[in-house]
This record gives structure tokens, sequence and C-alpha cells, in this order.
């Protein structure tokens, strides 16, 4: 069925869903609304960590010097500066983390895993890949996974991030 959509000036045909198309699309929809959820209620359980405040002790960790500037942070995140800010400064205030002004650039900010932060992502580590591989990972054959990614990456390629910094 094609319509048309008012975009102003320009009337554009539009192709609907069909049915079976809308289906995936909603199954789609649910999966992008309950697996960060249910992530999440696993990490504030068994770590007491917010999805983010995870994505960036675990980001720290895997950097050279456990240090990483601020701003390449929040694009790993996809979490604004202000946001990331706010994420860190709850971390710091538990010890977790630590910001300094970057040496070779002082108009940079680095944030830094302190020896807590790392035993801290350490201890909430095999839970939280437990919970990802019962959800994801051992529901799907090697196949699947690798189609899964694949297509994820066939997505994500479309996705304009033009105006992340």
């Amino acid at each position: 069925m094609s319509e048309f959509v008012d975009n102003g000036p320009v009337r554009a045909a539009v192709e609907w869903l069909t049915p079976e198309e809308l289906g995936s699309w909603l199954s789609l929809v649910k999966l992008m609304t309950w697996l960060p959820w249910s992530i999440d209620q696993q990490l504030q359980h068994d770590a007491g960590l917010a999805t983010v405040e995870y994505q960036v002790l675990a980001c720290l960790s895997q950097s050279p010097q456990r240090t990483m500037r601020m701003s390449r942070m929040a694009v790993f995140t996809n979490a604004s500066l202000s946001r990331l800010s706010r994420v860190v400064k709850r971390l710091e205030d538990r010890g977790l983390v630590r910001r300094e002004t970057d040496p070779s650039d002082g108009r940079f900010t680095n944030a830094i895993l302190t020896d807590d932060g790392l035993r801290t992502i350490e201890e909430a580590a095999p839970a939280h890949v437990a919970h990802v591989r019962s959800l994801v990972i051992d529901v799907l054959s090697a196949e699947q996974l690798r189609r899964l990614g694949s297509t994820a990456e066939r997505i994500l390629s479309r996705i304009d991030t033009s105006g992340v910094p």
C-alpha cells in the first residue's frame, strides 16, 4: 500500500510496512526496549551500577593506563558530555574514578579508573557476562550470532552520527 505524506511543499510516497515487516519491526522495538532494561536491572541488582556506569568502568578498564579523555568516552557510551560528566561525578563520589586535566592538552579532561573501580568492574563482570550470555549468546547458534552481528553493523552504518563530536 502506498500513500502520500505531506512534507510541506514536497509530497512523498510512503511505502507502508507489510504485516510481516510490521511484525519484525515491532519485535525489534520490543528488543530495543526490554534488552537494555533487563541488563540494567541485572547490573543494579548484582553490582549497584547503572548500565552507563558499567560502560564507563569497562571502557576505562580496557584503556591504556586505565585512562580516557571524557570526550572520547562520550562517544563510546553514546552520552552527551554533560550526562557523562554527571555519571563520572557519581563514580568519583564512590571512589571508583577520578578526573584530571589531560597533561598533553589542558583543554581536555581525562577519566581515570581507580583501584577500587577496577575491583568493582572485575567483580561485576562475571554476572553481567553470564546475563548477556543467557539473554543473547546462548539462544543463538554460531551462525545466527554471526548474522545478528553483521545485520546490526549494516543497520548501524545507516545511522547518521555526523552530529557526534
